[in-house]
């Protein structure tokens, strides 16, 4: 009679499984893994990035209304929830995507908490009309070139003590920077992997950035 083989145990998601689902990697829900989408072009951010925005913007989160831009897998709405973050909108022209975030907050038992539409991020501030928020994370399809289209957008939804998060691609970032010095002030930037991202927030009344 053959003897059988033991079962190898189900521990850790496979490289696939992985490459298919969300990780929360910190707060109320750490850990937590998530399906997404699978739709051409859809690109998480990396956790390490993740981290690095999460801890900037750790002093605002408690209470904070974010909108998340381009929302793909949710990732950076949902992190901010998990965080203590009160409110999320999830901004994303896919409707495929943006079904799985709503799955995704069902999940978590959060759909109170979040809110998705359908939409074109570049066109979220006439969306929202009326609505602020204290954080907005702008990431675009890198091969879009929709940065300046999302960034002109913002001026209705925040104010002066909001925070924009933007990503881009690392080498990039001399094109971006420009982008940015008119109407915000950079107060963190860095890079990771091919990835650049950086926190701004609006410029002060009568500061119009470098001539």
């Amino acid at each position: 009679m053959a003897s059988r083989r033991p079962q190898r145990r189900r521990d850790r998601p496979t490289r696939s499984e992985r490459d298919t689902r969300l990780r929360v990697i910190g707060g109320e829900w750490r850990s937590r893994l998530l399906p997404v989408a699978d739709r051409p072009g859809l690109r998480p951010t990396p956790n390490r990035v993740r981290e690095t925005l999460f801890n900037w913007l750790a002093p605002m989160l408690a209470g904070a209304r974010c909108v998340d831009l381009f929302a793909g897998t949710g990732a950076l709405g949902i992190e901010a929830l998990s965080r203590g973050a009160a409110h999320a909108v999830f901004v994303d022209s896919d409707r495929r995507a943006a079904t799985a975030i709503e799955a995704a907050l069902e999940t978590l038992g959060a759909a109170d908490r979040g809110r998705v539409l359908v939409a074109d991020g570049t066109q979220a501030g006439e969306r929202l009309a009326g609505e602020r928020a204290d954080i907005v994370f702008v990431d675009p399809p890198f091969d879009a070139k929709l940065h300046a289209a999302a960034l002109a957008g913002l001026p209705s939804l925040i104010d002066a003590h909001s925070r924009i998060y933007v990503e881009y691609p690392a080498h990039e970032e001399a094109a971006i920077n420009p982008l940015l010095a008119a109407n915000y002030e950079i107060l963190r930037q860095s890079r990771s992997a091919g990835v650049g991202y950086c926190l701004a927030r609006l410029r002060p009344a009568g500061d119009h950035g470098a001539s």
